[in-house]
Parts: structure tokens; C-alpha cells; sequence
């Protein structure tokens, strides 16, 4: 099985989700409920993992939860390892309880926290498992709309500051906004198969990518491959630099050297995440073997060559910045 992309920094804010293995369940009676609660708050304890919404369904959970310390891997190896042997122990049985690693959503803040809220806590009516938001349970929203001091270890203030200043007036424009469909942007991000590791604007999306995708990228990580620049920035990139026409880039002719081609291509290879297979459809078909050449010869060049070396460097500012930072 491929891992998970993970992208931790102090500070992060994430939607959290994992199921049953097989799509068993992992909540099937009122005490495992009310353990997984207990387990989640130690972790919150325990790890400064701040939860601000959760929605605890038979086969799958949802949490959203901030960071402060940057350490999602950590707490969830503790949630879902110590929950699992205590529904293990229970019952007098051992093995896997989730179907395998849970998921994560990078999120941004701002608008995105409460697109969430809304979405998680209105996951039980959607599944039709109740008729109302305040008709389930084992959700958190109940502790958005109660003054109860058993919800003081919830990070709830601050989304709820988000609505209004004054705690009542908060408290009701949230009970107005959760009985409000999910939007469709929201909807549209969740409704696909292979659910994008980052939920938030265009230059949130970018700077993560800048920030992360030289040291995330991973064969055994598909999801890092999402991080990198796309291969037309790269292309628009050497263009501008070099005064030709995108179509230069795909022209090959023998004995003649098409250094325009080549730096696009050992920068596609170093910075898009894209196979050599792939790059080589991008710049002529070429063979797997050939762009794998290029590349070493630019490598090989680029040590020998100082102009050149200075001209990928002012290429590589003319990516989008949050794209060319590692």
C-alpha cells in the first residue's frame, strides 16, 4: 500500500478521517462511542492537538483539529493505536481495526474552517441516519450551541469567533449556518474518488507547494506528486527566458543541440514529479532512455558551465515563486 502524503507545520489545521477495514464498523455499541471520545481527549491532552469538530459515525470518523506543536502522525498513531486495544481488549479479540492509514486534509483557515464545520457536522444527516443536525449524538455539534463545561476541552472559541464577537450572538449565527446546505465547492471537493491532499485557495495551494514538494516528494507517496509545479509554468518559464515559442521546446534535430528542450526537460525532471516516460511525451516521444540522458548531460553542464547555471537560477525565479522555493 502507498503512504499518505503528510504535510505537518506548527500551526496546521486539518480534516481527519478514517474507516473500517473492509467497511466494518468501528463504533457498534454506545461504550465504544464514548471510548473513542475519552481517547481523543487524552490526545488533546496529551499532545496540545486542538479539536475543534468531530463527527463519530458506525463505519468512519471525521475530525478537524489544529496542530500547534506540528504533529498530526504522532497524535494519530496514538488515537487510532490506543483505540484500537481498547475495542480489541474489550471484546477479547486482536488485529486491525481501521482498513489502514488515516487521511488527511491540509486546510486552509479563514472561510475553509467553517466550509468544514458545517460539513462534518451535517454528515449524519446526509448519510440519513437522523432528520436534524441537533438529532445526532456523537457529533460536536451540540457543543456549539451549549454553555456545558464538559465541552471546555473542545477548540471551539475561535471558530465560533469567526461568526460574532459576543458568545450568544455567535452560538445562533452557527445554528443558522449549519442548517444551511454544504456548498458546492465543498461538495465538489469531496464528491471525488481521489480526494486532493490540500483544501484552500489558489496561493495556499501554492505556497504549500513551494514549501514542501522538494522534500516530500516520494515514489511511495503518489499524493506528493501533487505538490509540484505544473509542467506549463516550467515551459512558459524557459520560453521567457530564452524569447522562443513553446513549439521550440518539442523540435529535435540531429548533431544540433536544443538547449531551450533540454533545461525544460531536467527541470521538469527535478521539480514536476513527473516520470521520464511522461516527460518524454511532453517533448517529442521522447523514449524514457533519452530524457534520462538529457538530464545527465545537463547535470554534467551545469557543473561545467557558470552562464548556464546562472540562467536556470533566473529560470527557476520565473516559476511562481511559491513553486520554485525549497
Amino acid at each position: 500500500m502507498s503512504r499518505p502524503l503528510r504535510i505537518e507545520y506548527p500551526g496546521a489545521w486539518y480534516h481527519v478521517m478514517n474507516r473500517g477495514r473492509r467497511g466494518e464498523e468501528i463504533f457498534s455499541a454506545r461504550k465504544d462511542f464514548e471510548t473513542f471520545l475519552a481517547v481523543l481527549q487524552e490526545a488533546a491532552e496529551m499532545f496540545d492537538f486542538r479539536v475543534s469538530a468531530y463527527c463519530l459515525m458506525s463505519n468512519h470518523y471525521h475530525i478537524l483539529a489544529q496542530t500547534p506543536a506540528g504533529n498530526l502522525s504522532r497524535v494519530m498513531r496514538h488515537v487510532n493505536g490506543v483505540y484500537t486495544q481498547r475495542y480489541n481488549r474489550s471484546r477479547k479479540i486482536d488485529g486491525q481495526l481501521f482498513r489502514g492509514r488515516y487521511k488527511s486534509i491540509l486546510v486552509e483557515e479563514d472561510s475553509y474552517l467553517l466550509e468544514l464545520l458545517r460539513y462534518i457536522h451535517r454528515n449524519p444527516l446526509r448519510a440519513g441516519v437522523c432528520e436534524s443536525v441537533e438529532g445526532y449524538q456523537w457529533s460536536s455539534h451540540l457543543a456549539y450551541v451549549s454553555n456545558a463545561q464538559k465541552w471546555d476541552w473542545l477548540h471551539k472559541n475561535m471558530l465560533l469567533g469567526m461568526f460574532a464577537d459576543r458568545p450568544n450572538h455567535a452560538k445562533r449565527a452557527y445554528a443558522s449556518f449549519v442548517q444551511m446546505a454544504v456548498s458546492p465547492e465543498i461538495s465538489d471537493f469531496f464528491s471525488k474518488k481521489n480526494l486532493s491532499p490540500i483544501l484552500g485557495s489558489e496561493e495556499f495551494v501554492n505556497w504549500v507547494k513551494g514549501k514542501f514538494y522538494q522534500h516530500k516528494k516520494d515514489a511511495e507517496v503518489p499524493d506528493s506528486r501533487r505538490l509540484a509545479p505544473m509542467l506549463s509554468e516550467i515551459k512558459q518559464a524557459v520560453c521567457g527566458e530564452y524569447t522562443i515559442d513553446e513549439e521550440v521546446l518539442g523540435q529535435s534535430r540531429r548533431g544540433e543541440e536544443n538547449e531551450p528542450r533540454n533545461v525544460a526537460i531536467y527541470l521538469a525532471r527535478k521539480l514536476s514529479g513527473l516520470r521520464l516516460a511522461e516527460i518524454g511525451k511532453e517533448f517529442g516521444q521522447l523514449k524514457y532512455s533519452s530524457v534520462s540522458s538529457i538530464v545527465f548531460r545537463m547535470e554534467r553542464l551545469i557543473f561545467k558551465k557558470r552562464a548556464l547555471e546562472k540562467r536556470i537560477k533566473r529560470i527557476r525565479k520565473k516559476i511562481p515563486k511559491s513553486h520554485a522555493e525549497t
